[in-house]
This record gives structure tokens, sequence and C-alpha cells, in this order.
């Protein structure tokens, strides 16, 4: 039965004859396996030769196109404590609406009217700054008039030393005609003596003549001595010129360095006013920041500091909120070596988690429940991971991804590359090569028009 032996029945029956032994043969066994073995061969190099689509697969997560969009945390600007709460976690706000309210806490803005009494200063400033100027316009003015009084008593001076020359030239002459008259009148009394002693002569001739030389004589004396008074009233009248311009100068200079002195003292003022307006416009903005606002259409996710009365500091963190308009998008991580093979406006594949989807990474025509997307930013810099980050906008042309879809779920994604046979695949595979490098036609992304979510 085992047919171990080399002797055989066969050579003594015929075992045509038997039925049994023609069902419990090998020999048609042989020639089913046979059959089935190169049908299987064939349809294995068939499959062989089928076209293959080469992929890079990833996980990553659903974010949002744009960064505002995301998920964020609104801090306090500054430090204060919770007096009320206007929301609800979960609730939806508009753009301004209020969510908390805080008071202040620290000591130098409790005053109630601390704006009002900082206008006030302002105020007070602003007026000590029109006297000042009043003050430097007194002081121009002055000025002004010194230098005209000066011209005025320079041209006086002047008009004073041209008389007392006339007087000098006019004594002058005068002197020289009673010298000639003087020299006269002494030859006259010498000539006059001598015939006096000779006898000619009278007496009171000689009288005469004597006294006729004493009146010129005096009037020479007197000539001469207003003169000299003449020369003395026009030196001193020089020395008023030239002193009278080194006094006026010396007030005008007075009155300019009490100009400049009000000046300096003015743009004093005008810094502490600067100061003080700064100081009012901070703390106007100040009491603008203990209402907390949404800054757009979100929903209050959690309330970070909670309950009523709890300080938070500055800078703290109050409350993170979903903004309720956003375009969806998907990141993920890849190797540096696949980095090449993707461009912008790449078609990748998504597989959403809790969305059912049978996948052949292959043959993306024959998956279904995948979800198709196109590369819309590449990273330029390596992460902490060693990985680059790209960025998959949806794909307008395909089916919209789902409505219920929320940032920070889970997404697997296949980017998908050449069409190469199945066979050059595998021995890809075997041989641990990379993707085939090419570029293709690739489509250019409109800018930003993705389907908007919006929630409601």
């Amino acid at each position: 039965m085992l047919n171990i032996s080399p002797n055989t029945i066969r050579q003594q029956k015929k075992i045509v004859e038997f039925k049994s032994f023609s069902q419990t043969g090998i020999v048609r066994g042989r020639v089913q396996f046979t059959r089935w073995m190169i049908a299987l061969l064939i349809i294995f190099l068939v499959f062989l030769f089928l076209p293959w689509t080469q992929n890079i697969q990833s996980n990553g997560k659903i974010t949002t196109l744009r960064p505002e969009q995301r998920p964020q945390t609104i801090h306090s600007t500054i430090a204060g404590r919770v007096e009320k709460w206007y929301v609800q976690e979960g609730e939806k706000v508009k753009k301004g609406d209020t969510i908390v309210y805080l008071s202040e806490i620290k000591v130098d803005y409790f005053d109630p009217e601390l704006i009002n009494r900082t206008t006030q200063q302002v105020d007070a400033k602003e007026g000590s700054i029109d006297s000042y100027n009043q003050k430097i316009k007194a002081l121009d003015d002055q000025m002004a008039a010194m230098r005209a009084e000066l011209s005025f008593k320079q041209e006086q001076l002047g008009n004073k030393i041209k008389q007392i020359h006339y007087k000098i030239a006019s004594d002058s002459a005068e002197l020289k005609q009673l010298e000639i008259d003087f020299q006269i009148a002494t030859r006259q009394l010498e000539r006059t003596q001598t015939l006096v002693d000779k006898g000619i002569k009278a007496v009171t001739d000689l009288e005469d003549k004597r006294q006729k030389f004493q009146k010129i004589n005096a009037k020479k004396i007197a000539i001469v001595n207003k003169l000299g008074q003449n020369q003395n009233e026009l030196a001193n009248a020089e020395l008023e010129l030239s002193t009278v311009a080194y006094n006026y100068n010396q007030k005008i200079a007075k009155a300019q360095s009490d100009k400049f002195s009000t000046i300096s003292t003015r743009l004093d003022v005008e810094a502490n006013v600067n100061k003080l307006k700064i100081q009012r416009s901070s703390y106007e903005q100040r009491s603008k920041f203990y209402y907390i606002i949404a800054p757009q259409d979100a929903f209050i996710t959690k309330a970070l500091t909670s309950g009523i009365g709890e300080t938070v500091k500055e800078g703290a963190p109050v409350v993170s909120i979903m903004p309720a308009n956003y375009t969806l998008a998907v990141e993920l991580e890849i190797n540096p070596m696949d980095l090449p093979l993707v461009a912008v406006g790449r078609e990748v594949r998504f597989l959403f988690d809790g969305w059912p989807a049978l996948v052949f990474s292959g043959w993306p025509g024959l998956s279904y429940g995948t979800f198709k997307g196109k590369v819309f930013a590449i990273d330029n810099t390596i992460n902490d991971k060693g990985k680059y980050r790209i960025l998959i906008a949806p794909d307008e042309e395909e089916k919209p991804w789902p409505e219920a879809l929320r940032p920070g779920s889970g997404a697997k994604g296949i980017a998908l590359l050449k069409n190469v046979p199945l066979w050059y695949e595998l021995w890809r595979q075997l041989n641990g090569f990379p993707p085939d490098y090419y570029k293709g036609e690739i489509e250019k992304l409109p800018k930003l028009k993705a389907p908007v979510k919006n929630l409601k």
C-alpha cells in the first residue's frame, strides 16, 4: 500500500479492472496539483506586471489651515482679581463679547479718580507752559527795546560829539585870532611905552594901550579855558559812547540768559506734560483690560482660572477657546529621505480616526473611505524629532471632508507618487531603496479657498 517495494501488483493484475484502484490512485491528483500551481504562477506573474502606485505613509493630526483658526489661550494683560464670569464652558461667544471681569490689585491704581486727577495735572502743566511762553515773549520785547534804545543813545552821543567838534573848531579859530590881536597889542604897548619915555606920547595913551592889552589877554585866557573845557567834554562823550554799547550789551545778554533759562524750564515742563499724558493714556488703556473679551467668534473650551476672587498674574492664562470658523488641514511629519519626493500640490489620501475605510495603498482607485487632499506647505527646517512637517489642505474637486472632524483628531496620510510595476516595487522594498524621484504635473493650489467649517 505504501509502495515502498520495487515489486508492484501492477505487473500481475490489471488495475483498470478494479474501481477502487482508479479512485485511490495518485496520478490524477498530481495532474490537478500541477495545473493549480501553473495557474497560480500565471496569476502571480500577471500580478507582478500590474501597476502599483508608490506612496509615502505617515501618521499625523488634524489642524487648521491658518494659525488664527487654531485653538488658543487668552491671557490676562494685567494682574487682577476675578470678579465675575460672563460665560460658561462650551458656550459660543462672538467677537467682542465679555468673558470675565477683573478688578485692580495694585496699589498704584486703586484711586478711582486716577485718570481725572492725571488730566488735571496735565492741564496745570500746560497752563505753566503758556506762562513761560508769555515770559519768553516779554523778554524778546525787552531785548528789542534795549537794542532800539542803544541805537538811539549811540546816535545821540554821535550828534553831541559832532557839536563839540564844531565848538572846538570855532574856539580854535577864535584863539588864533586872539593870539594875533595879543601880538599886535603887545607891540603897540611896547611902542607907546617907548614914545611915552621919550615924551612924545601922553601917559593916557599908554594907559589906553595897557588896558587894551589886558582885555585881549583876558579874552585869550578865557578862550583857552573854553577850548580845554570843550576838549574835556569831547573826551567824556567819546568815553560814554564806548561804554554805552558795553552797558546795553550786558543788559541784553542778561535778558537772553533769562530767555534761555525760561526756554529750558518750559522744555522740562513739556517733557513732564508728555510723561503725564503717557501715564494718562496708560491708565485709560489699563482700564480697558479689566474686561477680557473674545478676540473672534469662538467656543469656550476650558476655564483655566476658575472661581470668584481668585488672583491672576500678569500674562497668566485665563481661558482657552476654539474658533468657530476654521478651515481644516492635516499636519504630517515625513522623514528627510522622503522630503525630495513631496512637493506643493502633491495628492495625499487620508484615513481619519473614527471613519471606517478599506485601503489598498498601491491601488488608490480601489480604496474606500479615504479622503483626498493636496500638499499646501512644507517646512524649510527640520523639527526636534528629526522630521519635516507638511501641511495638507482639502481638495475642492473631491468629496468634502466629514463635518464632524475636529482639530486634534488623528489622521493617517498616504502621499501618492509614481506608478510602477508591482515586481519593481517588490524589488525596491526588498533592497530598501526609496521611491522613485520624479517631477510630475502638479496642480497649483488656490489661495486659501478650502471649505470653511462653521460650528453652530
